[in-house]
C-alpha cells in the first residue's frame, strides 16, 4: 500500500479503489493519464483517499505514486485478471488490473469500496462458448462494494443478472429500479432493490458483515440522463458491431476488444465521452459510500 492509503485505513478514513485497466487499455494515450489524475483528484476533493490498483514490477500496489500512474498510462502494460496475478508477480513485470483483480487486491489491503466503469458479465452466446467474465465469481467471494454503470450492452445483460443472483451477489439500483446498460441509463431488466442514499449502502454492507457473508455488493449507478448516449444511435452501431464480429468469426477473448473498437470508431468518439462521464459519476457515488462506510465502521 502507498503511505497515503495505509495511513487512511489505519485512521478509518474513507478510501476508494480505482482500477487501472481502463487507464492502460480503455482510453487513448494522453487522455488516459489526464482522466486518471482527474478521478484521483475528484476523490481527494470530496474528502476521501484514492487507491488506484495495479501491479508494478511484480508488486501488487494499492495506491500509486505519480510516476507509477504515468507508467500505467504510457507504457505497454499487460492486462492482468486474477488468474494472471501469479504470472505478472512471479515474472516481476507490470500489469493493469481488471475489475476482478482490482477487487481482489483492494480487499486484501482492506479497502471496501471500489469505483469502476462497467462490470464484466456473461457474453452473448455463452451457452455454447461458456464465455463469462471472472468479475462475477470474484465478486461472489470478495466482500467489496463495487459501483458501476451496470454492464456493457455488448453483453447478455439478462444472463449476467441471473449469474449474479446464483452467485448471491447483492445488486442495488442507486436511485433507480432499472438495471443500467453502461452507455444507456436503462436496460430491459428491473431490479428488486433500490437505494437512494450512500448511508443505506453502508448499512447494507454492515448487515452483510454481521451475517458473516463473504460476497460483494454491486451498486448499479446509471449515467446521468443528460450524459447518456442516444439510444437509437447506440442500438444501430451495436447491431453493426455484432454483425461484423459474427461475419469475421471473432471468438473468445477477442470479442470484447473487437466490439468496443468498432463502437468507438463508428460512434465518432461519442461512446468514449459517455464512458469517461459515467466513470466520473461512479467515482462520485463510490466516494459518498466510502465516507458513509467510514462513519458506519
Amino acid at each position: 500500500m502507498s503511505n497515503e492509503v495505509r495511513e487512511a485505513l489505519e485512521a478509518q478514513k474513507p478510501v476508494v479503489a480505482l482500477e487501472s485497466t481502463i487507464i492502460a487499455h480503455g482510453l487513448p494515450r494522453g487522455e488516459n493519464l489526464e482522466a486518471a489524475k482527474r478521478w484521483e483528484q475528484q476523490v481527494r476533493d470530496a474528502g476521501a483517499v484514492p487507491a488506484t490498483v495495479a501491479v508494478i514490477d511484480g508488486v501488487g500496489r494499492v495506491g500509486l505514486s505519480a510516476t507509477e500512474l504515468e507508467r500505467i498510462a504510457m507504457e505497454d502494460i499487460a492486462k492482468a485478471s486474477v488468474r494472471d496475478l501469479p504470472v505478472v508477480m512471479g515474472l516481476g513485470i507490470s500489469g493493469a488490473t481488471t475489475v476482478a483483480s482490482t477487487a481482489y487486491l483492494a480487499n486484501r489491503a482492506g479497502v471496501r469500496v471500489f469505483a469502476t466503469g462497467g462490470l464484466g458479465g456473461v457474453h452473448r452466446g455463452a451457452s455454447s462458448t461458456f464465455d463469462e467474465s471472472a468479475d462475477i465469481p470474484v465478486l461472489a467471494a470478495t466482500p467489496i462494494t463495487v459501483v458501476s454503470a451496470g454492464v456493457k450492452s455488448i453483453l447478455d445483460i439478462g444472463a449476467t443478472l441471473e449469474r449474479l443472483e446464483t452467485s448471491s451477489v447483492t445488486v442495488l439500483g442507486y436511485k433507480t429500479s432499472i438495471f443500467p446498460a453502461f452507455w444507456l441509463r436503462e436496460s430491459a431488466f428491473s431490479l428488486e432493490w433500490q437505494v437512494n442514499e450512500a448511508a443505506e449502502v453502508a448499512a447494507i454492507m454492515a448487515a452483510r458483515d454481521n451475517l458473516g457473508q463473504c460476497g460483494g455488493i454491486l451498486v448499479a449507478n446509471p449515467v446521468p440522463s443528460d450524459q447518456q448516449w442516444d439510444p437509437g444511435t447506440h442500438d444501430r452501431i451495436l447491431e453493426g458491431a455484432l454483425a461484423h464480429a459474427s461475419a469475421q468469426g471473432i471468438r473468445g477473448n477477442d470479442v470484447t476488444p473487437f466490439l468496443l473498437a468498432y463502437v468507438l470508431e463508428h460512434s465518432g468518439g461519442e461512446s468514449l465521452r459517455v464512458n469517461v462521464n459515467l466513470v466520473t459519476h461512479n467515482v462520485a457515488v463510490a466516494t459518498d459510500i466510502a465516507k458513509a462506510w467510514s462513519k458506519q465502521s
